[in-house]
């Protein structure tokens, strides 16, 4: 028999989906430090500490 997964199981939550504070930061720090650096056809990715 196919179990439904669209339940939750029971003692577990469901939702819980969003990221951490914690991801967000990082990912918001990392765009900030990334460079994109176009040269004719090229495109040079530089990461500024």
């Amino acid at each position: 028999m196919a179990k439904i997964y669209s339940e939750p199981s029971p003692g577990k939550q469901a939702n819980n989906f969003g990221p951490k504070n914690e991801t967000i930061a990082f990912l918001l720090n990392y765009s900030k430090a990334l460079s994109v650096i176009s040269y004719k056809s090229m495109k040079f990715e530089a990461l500024i500490n």
